[in-house]
């Protein structure tokens, strides 16, 4: 598969941490198309909708907020929305951007909120990692971290761009579009803790994680019903 896709072949951003957290789960959403919510789903919504606005900025010393700042690589093959983008002004190490009107070089910084507090696995990076991903590519810059703040907690968390972490967003981007192109929903990982879960209900996980069980309960059954003398 090419790394470098069209307007056409492009997927939302916001996927790759349904993806990270359970490959089924993204394609239920993004292939198949179906969607339910949740308490935390909800909570959620509710918090991006305080963000989200049309887009905006609003200068604060030296920092310039900007809101709901379209972003896209086509590189990773991804498009979406940051919630927030702080341009501070960067050091001559640091490098930035010229910004119009403004003196200096401007470094951008994506700030993603989320509902909760600090998850168990790095869903959240990935996703703050690929709007860094797509600001780099969209400047010809380099950005050193990204921020992500949860709601619950009220506290903003440092997110270094390493070089693990860049990969890993990349490794599940090619995913993602190989998943979207064969339009298979994959089974349920056995590694995922479901009961939190929004699309449980949809997902069905127990039965998807029994298919080769059943076969070969019902293999045995079958066998076992001829008698011993006799094969299936």
């Amino acid at each position: 598969m090419s790394s470098w896709h069209d307007d056409e072949s492009l997927l939302p951003l916001s996927g790759i941490q349904h993806f990270a957290y359970c490959s089924r789960q993204w394609a239920l959403i993004y292939v198949e198309r179906q969607w339910q919510d949740n308490l935390r789903t909800v909570e959620g919504t509710l918090l991006h909708e305080r963000v989200h606005s049309v887009l905006s900025t609003e200068a604060r010393g030296d920092i310039l907020v900007v809101r709901s700042l379209p972003l896209v690589s086509y590189d990773l093959g991804l498009y979406g929305i940051a919630d927030v983008v702080e341009f501070q002004l960067a050091s001559e190490s640091e490098g930035g951007i010229a910004l119009p009107g403004r003196k200096g070089r401007w470094l951008p910084i994506p700030v993603e909120y989320k509902r909760g507090q600090p998850k168990p696995d790095d869903r959240d990076e990935v996703q703050v990692c690929a709007q860094c991903i797509c600001l780099e590519e969209m400047f010809g810059i380099t950005i050193p971290h990204g921020i992500l703040f949860y709601g619950r907690t009220r506290r903003r968390v440092i997110v270094p761009m390493e070089h693990q972490l860049r990969q890993r967003v990349r490794e599940l981007a090619i995913q993602m579009h190989r998943v979207y192109e064969l339009g298979i929903t994959p089974s349920a990982p056995s590694d995922t803790n479901c009961e939190f879960c929004s699309m449980i209900d949809v997902c069905l996980p127990t039965i998807t994680r029994r298919r080769s069980s059943v076969t070969e309960y019902l293999r045995k059954s079958l066998s076992s019903s001829l008698g011993d003398g006799e094969t299936v």
